[in-house]
């Protein structure tokens, strides 16, 4: 799937509030010539947000036809009914058009782009401080209530136990700090 001039992805995963986002936010600031993979996903659209930008929003039946016709690079029932998924189609057509891919992805997800995509990939991990840390911000959000941040931090502790699987691990304790190692590596790779 990697065209011959050997276009880079770079990979990010992290519980929710972890710090991903805002992570992937900073690096496609950096002139790297990084495109940013618009994942697929089943859930309801949220206030402000906009289809092929946000995400696709696709309904579950035809979510899961682009699953059985392997249009999916990964796929994941990340909730109950709710699924998220990359589309070849998608990164195929950034990498042909000369980019470097970056995903913010769950940790299932990111470990199955960098199955894929081998040596050509970095697989990052945004780690928080600590699980109290994580809760702290996922109530500061005032976005979900007190059974989804449970939920979420039950799921964060399962996810944390990936964190070794990932060729890098970046743990997010200042802002400024994790932005300038990320830099530090993702550059170096892409230089490569």
């Amino acid at each position: 799937m990697i065209p011959e001039n050997k276009k880079r992805l770079i990979i990010v995963s992290a519980p929710s509030g972890a710090g991903k986002t805002t992570i992937v936010k900073y690096l496609l600031t950096c002139n790297l010539g990084l495109a940013f993979s618009v994942s697929a996903t089943t859930r309801a659209i949220r206030p402000g947000e906009v289809h092929g930008r946000d995400y696709f929003f696709i309904p579950e039946a035809e979510f899961k036809k682009q699953i059985e016709a392997g249009q999916l690079l990964e796929w994941e029932e990340v909730y109950k009914g709710t699924f998220y998924g990359t589309l070849k189609s998608e990164v195929d057509r950034m990498l042909s058009n000369g980019f470097n891919v970056i995903f913010d992805v769950d940790v299932v997800g990111g470990l199955n782009i960098k199955k894929a995509f081998g040596e050509n990939a970095l697989s990052i991990f945004v780690s928080p401080p600590s699980v109290a840390d994580l809760e702290a911000r996922l109530n500061s959000r005032n976005t979900d209530s007190e059974e989804t941040i449970r939920k979420r931090i039950d799921k964060a502790r399962w996810e944390m136990e990936f964190a070794p699987k990932f060729d890098y691990i970046l743990v997010n304790d200042s802002l400024e700090t994790a932005k300038a190692e990320i830099l530090k590596k993702v550059t170096d790779f892409l230089n490569y």
